[in-house]
């Protein structure tokens, strides 16, 4: 398996490959497409990420010892951005998760380019995939 790093450098080479933005939120949007169905049971208040404006839902599971990350969302762009961020970090363990320097967004043009509120949200998904991390770390750490 890929690090996390590696996953990023991948995400930073594929988005060199556009020209414009306009086909960069077309990639975005793939990776809503690519990400596999969330269980109806699984968009609970309690995955629901606050700070969205978008309902985004995100919900982890411990597999050994790394996490999976499931998501959805009932925006285009916003689930392409969720999309994104599960493909880096899902399939890694707790600790690299929480440790994670996630600097893609920088590196593709990210951030210069989603209006503040999906910024605000954007931010919102990496906090609450970090917190995840660290709790499942805490729990596992203590049992």
């Amino acid at each position: 398996m890929s690090s996390i790093n590696q996953i990023q450098d991948e995400i930073i080479e594929e988005f060199s490959f556009f020209g414009d933005w306009m086909e960069k939120y077309e990639h975005i949007i793939e990776f809503g497409k690519d990400l596999p169905s969330m269980d109806a049971a699984l968009r609970t208040e309690d995955n629901l990420v606050k700070g969205c404006q978008s309902q985004v839902w995100l919900h982890a599971r411990l597999d050994g010892n790394t996490l999976t990350f499931e998501a959805d969302s009932d925006a285009v762009i916003t689930k392409g951005l969720v999309g994104l961020i599960v493909r880096i970090l899902s399939g890694h363990s707790p600790a690299e998760i929480a440790n994670a320097d996630l600097y893609f967004a920088e590196a593709i043009g990210l951030k210069e380019h989603l209006s503040p509120n999906r910024a605000n949200g954007f931010v919102s998904m990496i906090k609450k995939m970090k917190m995840y991390a660290i709790a499942y770390q805490a729990k596992t750490n203590v049992d």
